[in-house]
């Protein structure tokens, strides 16, 4: 993978399946058991990553609250229901969030416990998924739905205010993280799935496909060139639906190393892989339309992590 991002050429295209961790214990209400027996399952699947055709890290990533891991901190009410974390609308107008006090916020702690549990057993294989740091379009939709839509609109200067008071909680988070889980251990959200050498991040850019090229450049963009700078090598941006719109700003954007593909996203594979940059990575989780067979095609299996369990990595061409 290493070599991949630097550019060198592979014989083979690379597959990447990770391995999950599992447990039974609560997470929520005794984290550190939970870190232990989820270290424990993977333990007993080991020798599956030992596998020298397809990369299968072993993965272990708690992710509290799921995608409202940071919206609960910043005053979401977050609940489940039907299996699903979810979140209610803040009533509070856009313009007014503001950074929350991490010292006394039961979310983060619950975090904390979390990460310091893995650190503490000592594991130095495992690598350790982030919770859903996200980004600060993702969680500014997340608190106040279509009526930040509207501000950004008819008042720019309150919906930049509360996108700069996220991202600025997101930095600090990452850095958290980034000090006290070293080297390639320090893995973002769907670790499994993602993973990256040593030194980068990640964000999710789901709702960008709501903005047009324009706001994404005036409002989005600076904020997500910071979040991924604050990781050494920059890293990834994770998307889901129709945002090729954004491809040049992305081309431009030095920190932006990686983007991934699942679902609709997956269908605009040709488009990133054209406009893109040589140095920008492209993880595509398959799909029925988007084959592997057709995402090697297209791509020759270069500058590509196929997220698969694939009998056997198909050959690299031309």
């Amino acid at each position: 993978m290493t070599a991949l991002y630097a550019g060198e050429p592979l014989d083979r295209a690379f597959v990447l399946c990770g391995i999950g961790a599992s447990a039974k214990a609560d997470p929520y209400q005794e984290p550190e058991r939970w870190v232990e027996e989820a270290l424990d399952s993977l333990a007993e699947q080991a020798e599956k990553a030992k596998d020298r055709e397809i990369f299968r890290p072993l993965t272990i990533e708690p992710n509290p609250y799921g995608v409202h891991f940071v919206d609960r901190m910043l005053g979401a009410r977050v609940f489940q229901y039907e299996g699903q974390w979810w979140a209610d609308f803040l009533k509070s107008p856009v313009g007014t969030l503001a950074r929350p006090d991490l010292d006394s916020d039961d979310t983060w702690r619950l975090a904390r416990r979390q990460a310091e549990a893995f650190l503490a057993s000592g594991v130095t294989v495992a690598l350790f998924g982030l919770p859903t740091i996200a980004s600060a379009l993702n969680i500014v939709v997340n608190l106040y739905g279509e009526a930040f839509l509207v501000a950004l609109l008819d008042r720019p200067e309150a919906a930049r205010h509360d996108l700069k008071v996220i991202n600025d909680l997101l930095c600090e988070l990452h850095r958290w993280y980034r000090a006290r889980v070293q080297g390639e251990q320090l893995q973002c959200v769907v670790a499994a799935g993602r993973t990256q050498p040593s030194g980068f991040g990640q964000l999710c850019g789901c709702t960008t496909h709501l903005l047009s090229a324009g706001q994404y450049r005036e409002f989005v963009a600076p904020l997500d060139e910071g979040l991924l700078s604050v990781y050494p090598h920059g890293g990834m941006i994770h998307l889901c639906g129709v945002h090729t719109h954004h491809v040049p700003v992305w081309r431009e954007m030095r920190s932006l190393r990686a983007v991934q593909l699942n679902d609709r996203a997956a269908e605009d594979l040709e488009t990133y892989f054209r406009e893109l940059r040589d140095d920008q990575i492209i993880y595509l989780n398959p799909t029925a339309t988007m084959t592997v067979e057709r995402a090697v095609a297209i791509t020759g299996g270069r500058r590509l992590v196929l997220v698969a369990d694939v009998m056997e990595p198909p050959p690299v061409c031309g």
